[in-house]
């Protein structure tokens, strides 16, 4: 007897380990670790994975259960991803189910359904027709749901009543697929092409359309889609059917991936003669993969030096040996580009993962990578979980990046794991970016990663000027306008010279806030106590955090007043005002407002590369990866909207925003300028990002965390505790650093809280924060573990929750 160890689609604190089943003799080839599995628990049947196999079962029991089904014919995870999720489940604190299902498409997440089963394969005797036809139907379609069968059959009930009391028929619940693989009918001929020659003409005369369709075998022997063969001929399915019938032709049934670029055409290209720091840096990362030596590389690179390129070439070498790689981007704006890239010089060999694509899609593009038909991965954060069993190279683009880090659990780092992977597979891993984060930049500093430097853009071409504009002046000019005087006359300018600029303000709607400007009433929602934003366009008040939408109030709802007023500035009114100020300007807006639909992103970075607008304004998603050869100027409306928020990275992301959109002017022939408008134009952030200088900022923000015990120089953990009522989410919170105090035994460590959080209130929960500063990893992270389970065993029946976040990127 062989027994599998499976963690079931339980995500509670009780089923929180692996559970012991029998392998029935008939699944015993199918099943290996990393298989999904549908296995009986209590009275209910769920979906589980195989995270061990054993002669011996891990646990003593009286009886052990056999598991029911395999759901795949290949396993869903290969054994080094089941000890990923490990790893995750103890390096990110949750628990290992939803490990394990961060690593797979949501197609492949369990959907619950409860149908109807027959217990018995014999029909019951003396069944009337009506009955027969109930009985074929669920024997035919098991797991057919009661409502189902009742909406197709009015006389169901009685005989569902019947067979449950004799015990031929049970209902129970099953495993339902969320997206299944798409199948299409096919026609191929059954006979050579003699036979189907003479063949026609035995046909009878009035056969005119069979006559046809199989001519069209005659020079086409291939199979053809049966849609496909009637749209091109005409015809009905009747009409194949009946050459079917004759053994002519053949129909069957086959699997059609969704290829999400099946109708894009992508134009050949070669690898690039190089730049020698290009050359350098390129030669030491394909050494290192050549010598399947685990390491992990900075590759610090201004932008425009050409990176892509050496990802390009690097991966090529890797596929030479090969091995395969993966290849991560921050933002869903930068896939096209990168798309596009990769699949010039890789052709088919790419598969494409973000969360853009359909469900089906995605699940084709992950299948192709499961079934070995593709040899590089491109995504956003998950596709770093694209199951390879032969990784030579992860390439980690714009790796500063917060979109790296999932913000829902488990709440992994896309870094950490590529490193964790690499390690694994003695594969290497390559951080481009032009602004490190410090703690990769520190990780240089001790050694743990090794830093490549590319200081010289790719056309020889210089860094853009920045004017940074001080706009008290402004005002104090009597310029109340949110174009700066430099600004406005530098876009006047390239409008005459026809050429492109870009826009940056990291906020999107109309307006930031709505006030009253006879009380001073402002509008909240009334489910998170946040400022709403006004979208003019739907004429709606939005919350940004949990989506609540109201129409625009006409008079103030607390004194009546008609003086409403709309403060501060979003894409939606410098959109407005820009047409304006400049007539007969075309602007292309790009925020999450006009790129929620599929292919967007794509569509109107197209729309700006064929010049079809002048201005390309956006929130940050225009700030990054970018590169047209026609943009000159880049403008940044509100330099301040990160600076001041609550969280010590705040002058890192600015430092870091303003030097990748700095880096969208002038990357080919053409000079660029950069104008950065800002209340604060003495800050540390803003002069270094002025002169380009990384190193200068990184000594200067190093030294003050150093003073601050901040990250690089210890390590934090986040514990968010939410609940209707605010005492009961505070009193969990002091209970969890009680509890975690004496687990720790007197380590030294700095807990900041129990405190309301900076956003105190989302979606009608309080939110409570702990902020805990550490360095002995092992010893805190097991020591919050023990701590979370027993506050989560103690507060099972108030709907507490526990948010836990290991190195948080967002302290709101």
């Amino acid at each position: 007897m062989r027994f599998a160890q499976v963690i079931v689609d339980v995500p509670v604190r009780q089923t929180d380990r692996p559970f012991d089943y029998e392998i029935p003799a008939h699944l015993s080839e199918m099943i290996e670790i990393g298989s999904r599995v549908s296995v009986p628990f209590g009275n209910r049947l769920l979906q589980g994975f195989v995270v061990g196999m054993s002669q011996v079962a891990t646990y003593t029991s009286a009886s052990y259960k056999a598991i029911e089904q395999v759901l795949d014919l290949k396993p869903a995870l290969n054994r080094e991803l089941v000890h990923v999720a490990e790893w995750l489940s103890h390096t990110y604190i949750c628990k290992r189910i939803v490990a394990l299902q961060a690593m797979v498409p949501a197609a492949l997440k369990a959907k619950y359904e409860r149908g109807l089963f027959l217990l018995s394969e014999d029909v019951p005797p003396g069944l009337d027709e009506v009955g027969l036809q109930i009985w074929n139907l669920i024997r035919h379609k098991e797991g057919i749901s009661k409502e189902r069968l009742l909406m197709e059959v009015d006389e169901a009930a009685y005989y569902l009543k019947q067979w449950m009391k004799q015990g031929l028929l049970e209902e129970r619940q099953a495993i339902k697929h969320r997206t299944q693989v798409k199948k299409q009918l096919f026609v191929k001929p059954a006979v050579n092409q003699h036979d189907l020659f003479a063949a026609i003409e035995d046909l009878p005369k009035n056969a005119s359309q069979q006559k046809k369709i199989a001519h069209y075998f005659l020079t086409n022997p291939g199979p053809i889609a049966l849609a496909d063969l009637l749209s091109e001929l005409g015809g009905t399915s009747s009409t194949v059917r009946a050459l079917e019938e004759r053994q002519l032709v053949s129909v069957f049934e086959q699997e059609v991936g969704r290829d999400p670029y099946a109708n894009r055409t992508f134009k050949a290209s070669q690898a690039m003669k190089m730049t020698d720091e290009q050359q350098v840096a390129c030669d030491t990362i394909t050494q290192a993969i050549s010598m399947e030596q685990s390491e992990t590389f900075l590759l610090r690179g201004v932008t425009g030096s050409g990176k892509t390129e050496v990802y390009l070439q690097a991966i090529e070498h890797c596929l030479q040996l090969g091995k395969q790689a993966i290849v991560l981007v921050p933002e869903i704006s930068l896939t096209p580009q990168m798309v596009e890239r990769f699949k010039s010089r890789f052709g088919d060999l790419v598969a494409v993962l973000h969360s853009r694509l359909s469900a089906g899609e995605r699940l084709d593009e992950w299948r192709k990578i499961v079934n070995n038909q593709v040899k590089v991965a491109i995504g956003a954060r998950s596709a770093v979980f694209a199951p390879f069993e032969q990784l030579g190279l992860i390439i980690i683009d714009e790796e500063h990046e917060t979109s790296y880090k999932q913000e829902e659990s488990p709440k992994y780092h896309a870094r950490d794991v590529a490193i964790e992977r690499a390690r694994h597979h003695q594969a290497t891993v390559v951080l481009g970016t032009a602004t490190p984060s410090l703690e990769s930049y520190a990780a240089v500093q001790d050694r743990t990663f090794t830093l490549l430097e590319m200081d010289q853009r790719v056309f020889k071409q210089e860094m853009p000027s920045v004017e940074i504009v001080d706009m008290r002046e402004e005002l104090a000019a009597g310029n109340r306008s949110m174009f700066s005087r430099p600004l406005h006359q530098a876009i006047e300018d390239r409008l005459t010279k026809s050429e492109q600029s870009i826009l940056l303000l990291n906020r999107r709607g109309h307006s930031t806030f709505v006030m009253c400007r006879s009380c001073g009433y402002t509008v909240l929602c009334p489910h998170c106590e946040i400022a709403m934003t006004y979208h003019r366009q739907t004429q709606l008040l939005r919350c940004h955090y949990c989506g609540h939408a109201d129409r625009e109030p006409k008079q103030c709802p607390s004194c009546s007043s008609a003086h409403i007023r709309y403060f501060g500035t979003g894409t939606q009114r410098v959109e407005e005002q820009l047409m304006q100020q400049f007539p007969g300007i075309r602007v292309i807006r790009m925020d999450v407002d006009t790129t929620s639909t599929k292919g967007a992103h794509e569509q109107l970075l197209t729309r700006f590369r064929n010049k079809e607008a002048d201005v390309l304004l956006g929130t940050q998603m225009v700030a990054k990866g970018l590169d047209f050869p026609d943009v000159t100027l880049v403008g940044v409306i509100a330099a301040d909207t990160v600076l001041h928020l609550p969280d010590f990275r705040a002058s890192e992301r600015t430092f870091q925003l303003l030097t990748q959109v700095a880096g969208r002017a002038g990357r080919h022939t053409l000079p660029g300028e950069v104008v950065i408008q800002t209340y604060h134009p003495e800050h540390y952030s803003l002069t270094f990002a002025k002169n380009h200088d990384f190193n200068g900022f990184a000594e200067k923000e190093l030294d003050l965390r150093a003073k601050l015990n901040y990250p690089p120089y210890c390590k934090l953990i986040l514990v968010t505790f939410s609940h209707v009522r605010s005492p009961i989410a505070m009193q969990a919170a002091q209970q969890f650093i009680d509890v975690f105090r004496t687990q720790l035994g007197g380590e030294p460590i700095t807990i900041l809280g129990p405190v309301a959080a900076p956003i105190a209130k989302i979606k009608d929960r309080y939110r409570i924060q702990c902020l805990i500063k550490y360095r002995d990893e092992l010893t805190v992270l097991n020591g919050v573990q023990e701590a979370w389970l027993e506050i989560e065993k103690k507060t099972e029946s108030i709907d507490l929750s526990i948010q836990i976040d290991v190195d948080p990127q967002m302290l709101l």
